[in-house]
């Protein structure tokens, strides 16, 4: 079972865009911490004032809560604004089969504002998963709850979502052996290119009419705790939409949590305290490199 919960995305305030993930692949330069600021409670369906008389225009977002993961819509781009797990190494035994899931739209979407299963025909992209099905082998519900469209953006597919993106997903799986809890938030980003002296973001728009953003760029934060010990690790990775090459070390992908924020105008693990002694950097606790193939190999001898 899942529910799904419409709510009002507050203000965001900051401005800013990261120029870190650069098409050269040159480690990005950090970015300063945002400011603090007031968190402010948000106008859902107030029309308490003479302005919102006749009802609050939004923008709204759809909150998916499901076996495996939790998810944020945007009805905008037809994408999700993130999609957010909790790994450990029991949730991700299982024995669902993707095999027999299909890819199928969410109605739980307003029709208006649904990513449809046509949109993706012949636009030259994958189905790219936010929540991996291979997250989700709990069960037959869970997996098929990953096939979503909702959990979906369009992504490259050969050197990418069947290749680099892959591998990645496959390194946040295997931190469940390095670390008792896991939590990693999935999702789009849709950067700046500069052009001649000044600054455009340019995407893509699938379907017929338009319909589906296609993001510049993908986003993995990532929040690992031992029960052993105080600090969390703490890691973010923004990679382009294109076709990567393998041998592109995945810290060259590295960036600071607060420059991704700022790009997708999020705020990620409010909770946890960013100071000394409460987290480190994730790839000070392990060796952030990306074993290529090996979710191949592992479907080809299960265990």
């Amino acid at each position: 079972m899942h529910r799904i919960i419409t709510f009002v995305a507050g203000t965001v305030l900051g401005g800013g865009v990261i120029y870190a993930v650069s098409r050269t692949g040159k480690q990005p330069t950090a970015v300063p911490a945002p400011m603090q600021f007031e968190r402010r409670a948000t106008p859902g369906n107030n029309t308490d004032n003479e302005f919102l008389k006749h009802g609050y225009p939004g923008p709204v977002s759809d909150f998916m809560l499901r076996s495996r993961y939790a998810a944020s819509y945007n009805r905008a781009l037809r994408n999700p604004n993130w999609v957010a797990e909790h790994l450990t190494r029991d949730n991700l035994k299982g024995t669902a089969d993707r095999a027999n899931s299909e890819f199928k739209e969410d109605k739980d979407i307003p029709a208006m504002f649904r990513a449809l299963l046509k949109d993706y025909y012949r636009s030259g992209f994958d189905r790219g998963h936010m929540c991996p099905a291979a997250d989700a082998k709990k069960d037959t519900e869970s997996m098929n709850d990953t096939f979503f469209l909702s959990n979906i953006a369009p992504q490259v597919g050969k050197g990418f979502n069947r290749n680099y993106w892959a591998s990645l997903e496959t390194f946040v799986r295997d931190l469940t052996k390095s670390f008792d809890d896991v939590y990693c938030i999935s999702g789009p980003l849709y950067l700046p290119e500069k052009q001649g002296d000044k600054w455009f973001v340019n995407y893509e728009v699938i379907g017929d009419p338009p319909n589906v953003a296609v993001p510049t760029h993908f986003f993995k934060v990532i929040l690992a705790k031992r029960n052993n010990e105080p600090a969390f690790a703490i890691g973010a990775f923004a990679l382009p939409n294109k076709e990567i090459d393998n041998d592109t070390p995945l810290t060259s992908f590295s960036l600071p949590i607060e420059s991704i924020e700022k790009a997708a105008g999020l705020t990620f693990f409010d909770k946890v305290e960013r100071k000394v002694g409460m987290v480190a950097p994730l790839c000070s606790k392990i060796q952030c490199t990306l074993e290529h193939d090996a979710w191949k190999k592992k479907k080809r001898n299960p265990k």
